[in-house]
């Protein structure tokens, strides 16, 4: 077909004419990963979603969704929306003095509490007006579930919208760590993560990002980790990788980054370098990360080193391909001096081939050394799925095999598999 004749097309026929060609596109991509497979002895399994439809888009690819289609209500302002001067405004607006605003981020951000009878230091009359101004109420817990004996905890909190996010809380022997949501869905349209089956609902505010935070310390302190009181312990390590895209929604993850890192009573006073901000490629958001002046640990979820298999994995790859990303997580090393980490689901039969092991090494040892490290994490388990973790003989193939090529790598620890609570898994079903 010449140029001339295309031009000629009715809309329809030039979305079929996309859709055919991009078919066609895949076939040949789905040609050169077999073919590799086969020259190692392998299959080689194609991601296809399971159980439910992606929305596609005129061209035949998985939809993106960068914001909400339809107009959604925001929820109340709340302290830790604002920074220490505006909540300071804020209480001159009520008629009160500055210094309560120093007062009541205290008992939020350091004693976890908005009952106003826990604040004593705060005229008696006036306590239930300020906590309803200040505190209005943004995560109800709807259930909560527990594994490793109790050091395991999945959240399920219901928002002042009636949306349903998940956050999970672990306790390791040095550290706790909380696995939290910064979006109600999530928009990207990965074919085998739970969580972007409904697609995006809305973005989360920064102190519903942060009341996960401040819920999880007070279940700690009240001995609700584990079975046992630790008044004086709290959430040390922060990931982003709960439901959602983070990079999608920029500026209130970075609000709640900065209020996670300011010192107290302004914020939690935790350290950025406990802190991961996870994303699927979102090019232009890692790069002004890196301009952010916050050194927290960046997490490239990659899952494959070639466009053909990442095209259909990753879905924001047909926006941003491997090199790319690669680039801009390179980039915020150089910037920030913080090595950056390559997340990577072993898949069984898909991603998991000793060849992209070696594609993944040269990539990476291309751009220098020391700057990056691979956490592979075998995926969770589904029976009967084509979404199964790799063989264990594999996995340790694929692991030493970057080893032996100087790429410096740790299987992760997978927790909360069996509540649904490990990578991918997070879905808010309130029927679980």
């Amino acid at each position: 077909m010449t140029s001339s004749d295309s031009t000629t097309l009715t809309a329809v026929e030039r979305k079929a004419l996309r859709t055919e060609q991009a078919a066609a596109q895949r076939a040949q991509q789905l040609r050169i990963s077999k073919s590799r497979a086969e020259a190692e002895g392998r299959s080689q399994v194609i991601p296809t979603a399971e159980g439910w439809k992606q929305e596609m888009g005129a061209d035949g690819r998985p939809e993106l969704q960068f914001s909400t289609k339809r107009r959604v209500s925001q929820p109340p302002k709340h302290l830790a929306d604002l920074t220490l001067a505006e909540r300071q405004a804020e209480l001159k607006a009520l008629g009160l003095p500055a210094f309560r605003a120093k007062q009541l981020s205290t008992h939020y951000f350091q004693h976890y509490t908005t009952d106003p009878e826990k604040m004593s230091d705060l005229p008696k009359e006036r306590r239930e007006e300020l906590v309803q101004a200040m505190f209005p109420k943004l995560l109800t817990e709807v259930k909560r579930l527990e594994t490793d004996d109790g050091k395991t905890i999945k959240f399920l909190w219901r928002l002042f919208d009636g949306s349903l996010v998940e956050s999970v809380l672990m306790r390791y022997p040095n550290r706790i760590t909380l696995c939290i949501s910064s979006q109600c869905g999530c928009g990207m349209n990965c074919p085998f993560c739970a969580t972007g089956q409904a697609g995006l609902t809305r973005n989360m505010s920064t102190a519903e990002i942060l009341d996960q935070i401040v819920q999880a310390n007070r279940v700690i302190a009240e001995g609700g980790l584990g079975g046992q009181k630790h008044p004086d312990e709290r959430v040390g390590n922060i990931v982003f990788m709960g439901m959602g895209e983070p990079l999608a929604n920029y500026k209130r993850v970075m609000n709640a980054v900065h209020r996670m890192v300011a010192e107290a009573p302004e914020g939690l006073g935790m350290s950025a370098r406990g802190i991961t901000v996870s994303t699927v490629g979102l090019v232009p958001a890692i790069r002004k990360l890196a301009d952010e002046n916050v050194p927290v640990t960046f997490a490239l979820s990659l899952h494959a080193p070639d466009d053909e298999l990442r095209d259909e994995l990753i879905p924001v790859n047909s926006r941003w391909k491997v090199d790319e990303a690669l680039d801009a997580a390179y980039d915020y090393y150089v910037k920030t001096g913080r090595r950056v980490s390559i997340e990577y689901a072993l898949i069984k039969d898909m991603n998991d081939h000793e060849w992209r092991a070696e594609m993944l090494a040269k990539k990476l040892n291309a751009r220098g050394r020391g700057w990056v490290h691979v956490n592979p994490i075998p995926l969770n388990p589904v029976p009967g799925s084509i979404w199964t973790r790799s063989e264990s003989d594999i996995t340790s193939k694929f692991v030493r095999r970057l080893d032996e090529l100087g790429v410096p790598t740790t299987l992760r620890d997978t927790r909360g598999k069996e509540i649904d609570g490990a990578c991918g898994q997070l879905a808010a079903d309130g029927d679980k």
